[in-house]
């Protein structure tokens, strides 16, 4: 009678536990019409998760190494191994390196890229691991301008740029440009786009360009953040996305200029780890 009791305690245990986890799942898969926006602290590179309202899953670039999985890993549930679509905006390894773990690790349904080659080892990994993602069923894209990700309940990607196939350019003049919008809400996503980049953007454009939060373009550097595209883009935060004491002095000092002469407040990975923002289609806050 007494193993029968203990045998029956178990049971009750045990699925009192599954109905905890069942309604955890179930919690965290409730985004109460949030869409959020991390860009992870990975060191000296770019890395940003995307959780939408619908439960779709973005992540643009993967920094320079594995860090990417931890950081993944405090911005997801433990049970959930997919991203629905993936982005090297361009070959850089500080931008792809922790995306051949990513592709190793997670299902990936899409992988949309720019159609710049790079030559480094670095790349020759990430396309064995896009290769390897696409015999399990993952599609490969090419980026261009025009392009839309439908994350479903009111929240897309546009593709800004490149405007054409790129093959053998500068990476960085041919890296993804990518603006997210949500509602009245949206993010400028500007990869190493460099200043001539973001003025063609202007001219093609103008004030639609208009975002909540605005990615500084390679990671701070002069050579982006260009004055009209700032302008342009008018956002109500900027982010730099860093490591500290790098060797490049990622935040140029013209380019911390810039954003102080607009009065636009700048979050940066370097000191505040990984800033996430969340908006509910109206308005955009700080996590």
């Amino acid at each position: 009678m007494r193993r029968s009791a203990v045998i029956l305690g178990v049971a009750i245990l045990l699925l009192a536990l599954l109905a905890a986890v069942i309604w955890y799942a179930a919690w965290r898969e409730d985004r109460q019409g949030l869409l959020t926006v991390s860009f992870l602290d990975i060191g000296q590179g770019d890395s940003i998760f995307i959780d939408s309202p619908s439960g779709g899953q973005v992540l643009i670039d993967g920094g320079p190494n594995g860090t990417v999985l931890r950081r993944l890993s405090d911005a997801m549930p433990w049970y959930d191994h997919s991203i629905d679509v993936v982005i090297p905006t361009h070959p850089d390894s500080d931008h792809i390196s922790g995306l051949i773990d990513v592709l190793k690790r997670y299902d990936v349904s899409y992988v949309i890229q720019s159609s710049v080659k790079g030559n480094t080892g670095t790349w020759a990994s990430l396309e064995q691991s896009i290769a390897d993602a696409k015999k399990k069923g993952t599609k490969v894209l090419t980026a261009q301008r025009g392009q839309v990700i439908d994350l479903s309940k009111g929240a897309y990607i546009e593709i800004l740029a490149p405007d054409r196939s790129l093959p053998n350019t500068d990476t960085n003049t041919a890296c993804v440009v990518a603006h997210l919008i949500y509602g009245k809400t949206s993010f400028m996503l500007t990869c190493d786009a460099p200043q001539e980049i973001e003025k063609y953007l202007v001219s093609l454009d103008g004030a639609s360009l208009k975002s909540d939060v605005l990615k500084a373009g390679h990671h701070g550097s002069r050579t982006s953040s260009a004055r009209i595209f700032v302008g342009f883009v008018d956002p109500s935060y900027a982010v730099f996305s860093r490591g500290c004491d790098n060797k490049f002095g990622h935040p140029h000092v013209e380019t911390v200029a810039t954003f102080a002469a607009f009065g636009i407040p700048v979050e940066d990975t370097c000191k505040q780890g990984t800033v996430t923002f969340v908006s509910d289609g109206q308005t955009v806050r700080l996590r």
